[in-house]
């Protein structure tokens, strides 16, 4: 699995505060490297889930590494900070930071609230290491919060996570960099310790200030988000002067100074990071007064919408105008594959609005269906992709899951109320669709 662990060498005895995506796996891939590790959060089902080796969340490979840690005894999870403080003297911060209601800022209420509690429990022994994606400045505050009238004050360092929904475990036993923000000494010291297995293995390691670490983050997630943007706004242009979006992306990622990553034209992008943080970033740049530098953010969010929107329209438009009581199957529900996370997901977005629109809308995913309908209780699902074909005027395939490039597609199209397929995600092969049967349109490509 990658790094191999360190049973035998360096031990560490570490907290890991908060379980969510973040939290869960990086306390699993600790216990891993051969640390002792205790999990904490006060969501008590979480907890217990975790406890008997049952992840709260669908990601590839962390089941399997989540009961192994929890079989070797190294990684338990409690809903104790005191005892967490009494137990570890390295403590990871991986509490979450969600868009605060009405507001573009991110919330740090849950983060702030587990600082103070904090305060009073840790002292010169520990090191607090913050994990949590934040605006920059947080963790000078942080530190603020930390520090003890008798000066035996926690080490505060900031370590952002670079892990991608889908490919957790990978992504944090074998990041590309480790970014470590702080100018204790110590503390550093003890950073390249317990990361010593990852840079042996090649990781980068970029040792700054607070406020650069603080900035990587958002900034790298911004410039993702505007890629995005990019070629949504690019197959607006192409779908007005007949020109090919998909091979427009091949030839521009070919160039060595933008790459091809992350320039598929499509709904737009979505989930619990790219949306929240360049909005926060634009909060905090607001704050700071630099603002104009990030206006450019603003345009990036609206385009990423405005892909929602012309997905609706494409849809309504294939359909002759007429929305209300037609029946659309759709093909996905998380916002991206190989998850189960629905968080501001483009493709749930997108049923919702077709749904409101008058549409017998009915979902298919091989993991999101749980999450999708307790966010969405409007709408249909199923777990048999049969079902979401069955008396379709229209398929809407929204997540570019790997299971609907492997789809019988002829026989689907008998199913059907007439085959017709609106492929949002430029993932599909539109050739074998439409020898199977199908009429096909695809965003931003040339219509046949």
């Amino acid at each position: 699995m990658g790094v191999v662990g360190t049973d035998g060498g360096l031990n560490v005895r570490m907290s890991v505060i908060g379980t969510g995506y973040l939290g869960a796996v990086h306390a699993a891939v600790m216990a891993h490297l051969g640390h002792d590790v205790l999990g904490v959060d006060i969501d008590l089902a979480r907890i217990d889930a975790l406890t008997h080796g049952r992840p709260p969340f669908y990601e590839p490979e962390f089941a399997d590494l989540l009961t192994a840690m929890v079989g070797t005894g190294r990684l338990r999870f409690s809903t104790s900070l005191k005892e967490a403080a009494q137990f570890a003297d390295v403590h990871f911060l991986c509490v979450g930071t969600p868009q605060t209601a009405g507001s573009y800022a991110a919330d740090l209420g849950p983060l702030t609230a587990v600082v103070d509690q904090m305060a009073s429990l840790l002292g010169a022994k520990d090191l607090v290491v913050g994990k949590s994606t934040v605006p920059v400045g947080t963790a000078a505050q942080v530190s603020l919060r930390l520090r003890r009238p008798d000066g035996g004050s926690p080490i505060v360092m900031w370590n952002p996570e670079f892990l991608r929904e889908g490919f957790a475990v990978a992504d944090t036993l074998e990041p590309d960099r480790i970014v470590v923000g702080g100018q204790d000494p110590e503390g550093r010291r003890r950073l390249r310790e317990i990361y010593a297995p990852m840079i042996a293995a090649g990781a980068g390691y970029i040792e700054t200030d607070y406020e650069t670490a603080e900035l990587v983050k958002v900034a790298a997630n911004s410039f993702l988000a505007t890629k995005i943007s990019f070629i949504n706004a690019m197959a607006e242009v192409c779908e007005a002067t007949g020109a090919d979006v998909v091979t427009l992306a091949d030839a521009i990622g070919a160039d060595a100074r933008i790459g091809s990553e992350f320039l598929r034209a499509g709904a737009g992008f979505g989930g619990g990071c790219l949306p929240k943080d360049i909005r926060a970033f634009i909060a905090r740049a607001d704050e700071l007064g630099t603002g104009p530098s990030v206006k450019f953010l603003r345009e990036i969010d609206a385009i990423n919408t405005r892909a929602r929107e012309r997905v609706v329209a494409v849809a309504s438009a294939m359909l002759g105008g007429e929305v209300a009581g037609r029946r659309i199957g759709v093909l996905g529900a998380t916002f991206k594959p190989d998850s189960d996370d629905v968080r501001d997901s483009p493709a749930l977005d997108v049923a919702a609005r077709l749904h409101a629109a008058g549409a017998v809308v009915c979902i298919h995913d091989p993991r999101g269906l749980e999450s999708a309908r307790e966010a969405k209780p409007q709408l249909e699902y199923t777990y048999d992709v049969d079902k979401a074909f069955e008396d379709s005027d229209l398929v809407v395939h929204l997540t570019e899951w790997g299971d609907y490039r492997n789809l019988d597609v002829a026989r689907l199209a008998a199913v059907t109320a007439q085959p017709v397929l609106l492929d949002a995600r430029n993932a599909l092969n539109v050739d074998a669709w439409r020898a199977g049967g199908w009429t096909v349109r695809s965003l931003g490509r040339p219509r046949r």
